[in-house]
């Protein structure tokens, strides 16, 4: 009998994601586990558990392999199907995702349900309660990206959004889009009310709050907001540019860190591993993609370009971001550069080019880049700043979703060379294929579900 999987899981986890272990060992019933402060505290630690299981690479393979900086080139079937448009709704990938983003939604239901009513201190409670919803936004922004879209430029639906604790297979039919951005902005909202300026590594701050609604404000057009949001972020002294831009990633919580998720040798990630070969102990499964690593190179000035090596077995170039032996590199889910590519293309889309162009110059004067910016139109700057997102962000988790909310997805992807199509690029030429399926579990198991039409 096949195994069918609901997205509300009755557990919470509690234990470290392992990139070896699916399931975590410990398993804690929900309706019991969050009584007192220690019992809520248990449950923050297994709320970012779900957060790693999203971002230890899972959602930045995602976004490198769907496009143009990084490519298939092994046999793991589920990502040569993002690289080559054809995902399949057993894509077993974009299951893992789904799963994690769920049960981490199911995790925060239980911590906003149950913390107000604990005995503890005002102050305590609105920290993990700020926590609670920043996670829970940022999950339902992952899922409304992944498997939504983006209002008025793809996709027609949104997604499930319980906001309450599920002790049961329930069964959610999706939301509208813009009801589900709407719930990411109300969530944002409540975390950056609630949250602390400061935080242990690895947890959300308004810092990080005000970086997430930046990006938010972006994919709904509210450019003055995202500008707003942003600029809290930049004029905040705690966070600065790091030089060498190597640092960021060979350093740990560098000043450019607005939200790093810990990783160590007991709680491993795999940004490292599939990338690596296997003479340095990864899987070799990625490389970059070759003309992205030659556009990189065309600038031999450009100190991002340094952060690549060469494999002499498969004569691929892989990225360096993430080499740290054990696979305990952090992940970089918020960082200070991004909030001011942010800002940059907030300022073009309301005219204030010359704003738009010295945030633009600070980010390629950091990596000792071209020359100063001197574009003078809206189209002009965009163009500019998809490139440098490009380049500054890539193996980060940014360029799938870049391409899709600036409407670009199809231009530049509809002919990609693939190692894994030779003879001929791959194609995205499909509209309906900006969103990813809806894992076939979760449609097969419930009957509301309604699968994304690519895919039906």
């Amino acid at each position: 009998m096949k195994k069918l999987f609901y997205i509300f899981s009755v557990i919470i986890f509690f234990s470290a994601c392992n990139v070896l272990d699916k399931q975590p060992e410990l398993q804690v019933e929900d309706a019991a586990a969050i009584t007192d402060i220690v019992g809520a505290n248990a449950a923050l630690a297994g709320l970012y558990n779900q957060v790693q299981g999203v971002y230890q690479g899972r959602i930045q393979r995602l976004a490198d392999v769907s496009g143009t900086t990084a490519q298939s080139v092994g046999t793991w079937d589920f990502y040569r199907e993002m690289d080559t448009y054809l995902t399949n709704p057993d894509n077993t990938e974009i299951l893992d995702i789904w799963t994690f983003i769920y049960r981490g939604v199911n995790v925060a239901n239980n911590l906003i349900a149950s913390v107000s009513n604990l005995d503890a201190q005002q102050s305590v409670k609105d920290g993990i309660l700020g926590q609670a919803y920043f996670v829970r936004g940022l999950m339902f922004f992952d899922a409304v990206r992944i498997w939504g879209g983006v209002p008025s430029v793809a996709g027609t639906l949104g997604i499930p959004l319980p906001k309450e604790p599920s002790r049961s297979a329930v069964q959610y039919e999706r939301a509208s889009l813009a009801d589900s951005y709407a719930q990411v902005e109300a969530d944002l909202l409540q975390a950056l009310n609630l949250l602390p300026e400061n935080n242990a590594a690895g947890q959300a701050t308004k810092a990080a709050a005000n970086a997430l609604l930046s990006r938010y404000c972006l994919y709904v057009k509210k450019y003055a907001d995202a500008e707003r949001y942003a600029n809290a972020v930049i004029n905040n002294s705690r966070f600065a540019l790091v030089t060498p831009y190597s640092d960021i990633f060979s350093g740990r919580n560098t000043t450019e860190s607005i939200l790093e998720l810990q990783f160590n040798n007991a709680d491993q990630s795999s940004l490292r591993f599939w990338y690596v070969p296997g003479a340095i102990g990864g899987r070799g499964e990625l490389a970059a993609h070759t003309e992205f690593y030659n556009q990189m190179n065309a600038n031999s000035s450009d100190v991002r370009n340094k952060l690549f090596a060469f494999d002499n077995v498969s004569k691929f170039w892989y990225p360096t971001k993430y080499v740290k032996a054990g696979n305990i590199d952090n992940a970089h889910l918020i960082r200070l550069a991004e909030v001011i590519l942010n800002r940059a293309e907030a300022r073009a889309n309301t005219n204030n080019f010359a704003g738009a162009r010295a945030d633009l110059n600070i980010i390629r004067g950091r990596a000792n880049s071209l020359a100063d910016n001197t574009a003078n139109s809206t189209e002009q700057l965009m163009l500019a700043i998809e490139r440098e997102r490009r380049f500054e962000l890539c193996y980060e988790g940014h360029e799938w979703f870049d391409l899709v909310r600036m409407g670009r997805a199809l231009a530049v992807l509809g002919s990609v060379p693939r190692s894994n199509s030779p003879g001929s690029p791959a194609r995205l030429i499909d509209r309906n294929r900006l969103v990813f399926p809806i894992p076939f579990q979760e449609v097969n198991a419930n009957a509301k579900m309604v699968q994304n039409e690519g895919y039906r």
